[in-house]
């Protein structure tokens, strides 16, 4: 099954059209034709089933046969992770931490953070991309940038608050730490780790120090080990 992203339906629509550049790709590239069964999703955990009604590569469109609501997570993860220095690394966790199941995203930008500025347009198609090559229909929600201290002020993430880093101190695996069908937020901190402050705030705020392991992990290693762990726990 091939998976189409389009945040506008919703489940009262009858008919479909395609955007050119997808009618194209659907009628010049996949061969697409009146009668075939294409499948939609509007990132907000719908799945739409629609058949071709005229097969043109400017407006394709389509008639909605069936849609089904996909019965949601009990649990949500949160991961709260600090831009890498290579743009592609930070897009390799964004697609591999939606292929395994990650539902909000925010980045955070820290005092050792050597990247404080995003794509985030680009982001935003990496996780499409990635949601439709695994099939899923709900869309990862992606947050503006915002520093480590604002975020952490701003407000008490629900459930479990975990933060990872590498300095000496008290820790448990994260694995020992989560507990199934709980809402969890983990911030991963930059190449350079975060600052004994950050680590000092986020503790105050009632984040807990965990360990993802003996090796020392980069930025993105860690954010997948974590998301990971997570979704081993609750499967």
């Amino acid at each position: 099954m091939q998976l189409f992203y389009n945040p506008s339906l919703d489940y009262s629509a009858k008919q479909f059209i395609f955007p050119p550049d997808e009618s194209k790709h659907m009628v010049r590239v996949l061969r697409k034709s009146e009668g075939d069964i294409v499948h939609i999703t509007n990132g907000k955990g719908y799945l739409f089933e629609a058949e071709i009604m005229e097969a043109d590569p400017k407006k394709c469109r389509a008639r909605i046969v069936s849609e089904k609501k996909s019965i949601p997570k009990r649990y949500k993860l949160h991961m709260v992770v600090a831009p890498t220095k290579m743009n592609d690394r930070y897009e390799w966790f964004l697609e591999k931490a939606t292929e395994i199941g990650v539902d909000e995203i925010t980045p955070i930008i820290c005092d050792h953070s050597e990247r404080k500025t995003l794509k985030l347009d680009r982001m935003e198609r990496v996780l499409q991309a990635a949601m439709k090559q695994s099939l899923q229909t709900v869309l990862p929600q992606l947050n503006p940038p915002i520093s480590i201290k604002e975020f952490l002020e701003t407000g008490t993430e629900p459930g479990l608050r975990f933060i990872a880093h590498c300095q000496n101190g008290e820790k448990m695996e994260l694995k020992r730490k989560v507990i199934a069908d709980n809402d969890i937020t983990i911030l991963i901190g930059p190449e350079g780790d975060f600052s004994d402050d950050e680590i000092d705030m986020a503790k105050d705020k009632g984040y807990t120090p965990i360990a993802l392991g003996r090796n020392r992990l980069r930025t993105e290693t860690a954010a997948i080990v974590a998301c990971t762990t997570v979704a081993m726990i609750n499967n």
